[in-house]
């Protein structure tokens, strides 16, 4: 510069603070790791500026996880006497996991975040599941009763041998959704590596009480819960990080970045064909 006079881009400490600077004309930048931070899920274009109108809805749809996951993780692994597989919970399943998960994954759709809303959907149901079937009137295990008692036919082996497959299903899907997550960050990723360990031990919990396992079936219980809470514990960051962001607080805290390690597709097919990539994407 003339004079001896320093840039004020020299001030940056790099390309990332420069784009960390919301434009509130026409546009609104976003570095492509504080994107998957906020909305875990993968930076795509989407032709519209509902980002712009609208709040991030996945904070939200964490609290709902949390706040069903926690106690009942606790519950699980027996803490002060807690048990009786979360019954005490089912309001919170319901409202909290359920129904907060199940809106957060709405929004999700309507800002075309396709990721996100595929596990708000699926995690939000999966409480709605938990809550619901410690509901007598849903008669979930009338006909596993010889007298027509839900909750005495939830008891049955043959109920438990059912309901393991059902728990054995969830830790599939977890799988593919923790392949995918290898596009976000290594939290994430790691939750999401848990919770399968999680959905294993309660269907392995399930099966062993259907063959009169009870200290097998009990022990896996535990452990069920203490990967869950572990997974909570890391899901509880997450939501940290996404309210400090939205309220631009001074401190960022590190998730791993993964979307520079593992290149999208596209990007891989743009960079192959000699097309010059913009980082980070601009959201209209």
């Amino acid at each position: 510069m003339e004079d001896g006079k320093e840039s004020p881009m020299n001030k940056l400490n790099s390309r990332d603070d420069l784009l960390r600077r919301v434009q509130t004309a026409d546009s609104v930048f976003l570095p492509r790791e504080v994107f998957e931070a906020l909305y875990l899920n993968p930076e795509r274009n989407v032709p519209n500026d509902l980002r712009k109108r609208l709040g991030n809805p996945t904070p939200a749809a964490l609290i709902g996880f949390v706040m069903a996951a926690t106690p009942y993780a606790c519950a699980n692994m027996g803490w002060r006497g807690a048990g009786g597989l979360g019954g005490a919970l089912i309001p919170v399943m319901i409202f909290f996991g359920g129904i907060l998960q199940i809106v957060g994954a709405i929004m999700e759709w309507i800002l075309g975040n396709t990721f996100s809303m595929c596990l708000f959907f699926t995690y939000g149901t999966f409480w709605l599941v938990a809550g619901t079937q410690l509901v007598p009137a849903f008669g979930v295990g009338i006909h596993y009763s010889a007298t027509g008692d839900s909750l005495a036919g939830m008891s049955e082996p043959a109920y438990y041998a059912t309901f393991g497959f059902y728990y054995l299903t969830l830790a599939m899907v977890t799988t593919v959704f923790t392949v995918c997550s290898l596009r976000t960050n290594i939290v994430f990723f790691s939750a999401l590596f848990t919770l399968i360990f999680a959905f294993a031990c309660a269907a392995g919990a399930f099966w062993n009480l259907a063959l009169g396992n009870v200290h097998a079936g009990e022990r896996l219980t535990v452990a069920a819960g203490a990967f869950t809470f572990a997974l909570t514990m890391m899901v509880w960051y997450l939501l940290i990080v996404q309210l400090l962001e939205s309220v631009d607080f001074p401190i960022t805290l590190p998730v791993g970045d993964l979307s520079q390690r593992i290149k999208g597709k596209k990007e891989r097919l743009a960079r192959k064909e000699g097309v010059n990539v913009a980082e980070p994407e601009q959201l209209r």
